[in-house]
């Protein structure tokens, strides 16, 4: 296969018995090379994940609230690690260090990215590989941000010095020496980073699922498992809500065209969900998935001549810049327009709003449609099939379901339509059933 970069989540260095499966997955094939570490997660439904925890120990000290016993929760965790491993890496040291980090005003990056650092020495030790920091070769700007091409340089020079490296995610550093971490999830993006600055021919993210669902499995039952799945697949699926990957992490691996194979580390066997950037349909697949979001309301104006009204539709996104009101979708006909419009940016802002669409556009008419929710069926196999359409809106008209909207882009590579809430898992389990047998 050649070189195997890899990431492994939370849930999979949660504890002793999953380290060690990280342990059996790296010696079952010797291409596994590097690999790209999250901090502790969850041993049980009740237990916390020990990001979590760090972030709540600065929350302390901000609050000169006491933190000793919460340290000490923390510092037990990793000590508990060293000990079932049967190895030694100075966990206590390490957190002496931390104390006195903390003492003299750590940031939250700081306190945070331990969780990963202290993962990555202990999974090194254990497996037998090197460790690597992050710290200096995950570059940012002083600013903030993510420096791409200075990071590829520096983290590809750095592992061409080891044959086999752990190194942890979700953090790097700025130009003073200074932690910076990524966003929750953002072991994903340091394991594409490594993926393409080690020239990996495969970035294999492992987690607790076995890939990439058709749909939601708490709403269609027995869902179908997505084998192979194109970038541009994926980030539709993705915007909807259907997210397994860090959204950021594909954008590195795209870039260096190497795919990503999403794999369970508690079924090593099952072969996951490959993403890839090629753009072919899979032979016999119409669709790919269909996936949803809620929460939506949706703004129809209507104007008699609006197609002859030059500046119709900028005055329409002026005002909802006024706002600072982004917009999901903009279907039009001839004399209306349609704004979907998630609520969670209309707030106490939609009186106001349509107040001021009914001064400034001189509409005819104005409606409300709230409780709105967006389903996207999703496949690069729909642009060569004819009927596709007929057949998703059949099976919604079938459902009973009233289709309030429809939004379909040139390329063909989706079908959005709008449907009342109340509808939502009816509506998704109709057209998954019309496309997949």
């Amino acid at each position: 296969m050649g070189l195997i970069a890899c990431k492994f989540g939370g849930s999979s260095a949660a504890d002793g018995l999953q380290i060690r499966k990280i342990r059996d997955i790296a010696a079952a094939n010797p291409d596994r090379r590097y690999i790209v570490v999250s901090a502790p997660g969850k041993r049980y439904d009740a237990d916390n994940k020990i990001t979590d925890l760090l972030y709540l120990l600065k929350a302390q000290t901000e609050h000169n609230a006491p933190y000793g016993q919460l340290l000490q929760v923390i510092k037990e965790r990793f000590l508990g690690l060293e000990a079932d491993l049967g190895i030694h890496v100075g966990i206590a040291d390490e957190f002496i260090t931390i104390e006195e980090n903390l003492k003299n005003g750590a940031t939250a990056d700081y306190l945070a990215s331990r969780g990963e650092y202290l993962s990555a020495k202990i999974i090194a030790a254990f497996i037998g590989y090197d460790f690597v920091d992050a710290a200096g070769l995950v570059l940012f700007s002083a600013k903030g941000k993510f420096l791409y091409e200075e990071t590829n340089d520096a983290l590809g020079a750095e592992l061409a010095k080891h044959e086999r490296a752990v190194l942890p995610g979700f953090y790097g550093t700025l130009p003073d020496g200074s932690i910076k971490t990524f966003t929750r999830g953002g072991s994903d993006i340091t394991g594409a980073l490594a993926s393409r600055a080690a020239k990996a021919d495969v970035y294999e993210n492992w987690t607790d699922v076995s890939g990439f669902l058709m749909a939601d499995p708490r709403i269609v039952e027995n869902a179908k498992a997505i084998s192979y799945i194109s970038y541009k697949e994926l980030r539709e699926l993705s915007y909807m809500g259907a997210s397994v990957l860090h959204e950021n992490a594909i954008y590195p691996a795209r870039l260096a065209g190497i795919p990503i194979n999403i794999r369970n580390t508690n079924i090593p066997d099952d072969p996951g969900t490959i993403i890839s950037a090629d753009d072919k349909p899979q032979e016999g697949q119409i669709i790919t998935g269909v996936a949803g979001n809620k929460d939506f309301t949706v703004i129809g104006i209507y104007k008699n001549m609006m197609s002859n009204e030059i500046g119709f539709i900028k005055r329409i996104l002026s005002i909802l810049e006024d706002y600072d009101i982004p917009i999901e979708h903009i279907p039009s006909g001839i004399d209306t327009v349609s704004l979907v419009i998630a609520d969670k940016y209309l707030d106490e802002k939609l009186g106001d709003l349509i107040e001021d669409f009914e001064k400034k556009l001189g509409a005819d008419s104005i409606e409300l449609y709230e409780n709105m929710s967006l389903i996207a069926t999703v496949g690069l196999g729909m642009a060569s099939v004819p009927g596709v359409a007929a057949k998703l809106f059949g099976s919604l008209t079938e459902a009973g379901v009233n289709i309030r909207m429809i939004d379909q882009g040139s390329s063909e590579l989706n079908i959005i339509v709008g449907v009342e809430t109340k509808d939502f898992d009816t509506a998704i389990r109709a057209i998954y059933s019309a496309f997949v047998a």
